[in-house]
């Protein structure tokens, strides 16, 4: 017998399973995905493992790196305070400041 036959005559008699068997490796893959993205995104918020993400032990935040230059030296009270208002200063919505 012909194996073409063969599968069709499995196919009639319902032991075939027919297109829900690609659900199987595409659960499989969103899975994994899932798992890939949400591992990405908590390492890029703790700093990452030395890749340059997010502020981690690699980089400095903002007001981090501006008291650091102020400790050092490299700007003076008036400069840091100014600055500091800057980086600091809430926005609404429209732009202006609060």
């Amino acid at each position: 017998m012909d194996p073409m036959y063969t599968l069709l005559a499995h196919a009639a008699d319902g032991s075939w399973p027919g297109p829900w068997i690609l659900l199987v490796p595409l659960f499989w893959f969103s899975a994994v995905l899932l798992v890939v993205l949400v591992v990405r995104r908590v390492l890029w918020r703790r700093g990452g493992c030395g890749y340059g993400w997010g502020y981690g032990r690699g980089a400095d935040s903002p007001l981090a790196a501006l008291g650091r230059r102020y400790a050092d030296g490299e700007i003076d009270a008036d400069e840091y305070r100014a600055r500091r208002a800057v980086l600091t200063e809430r926005h609404d919505l429209r732009g202006g400041a609060k």
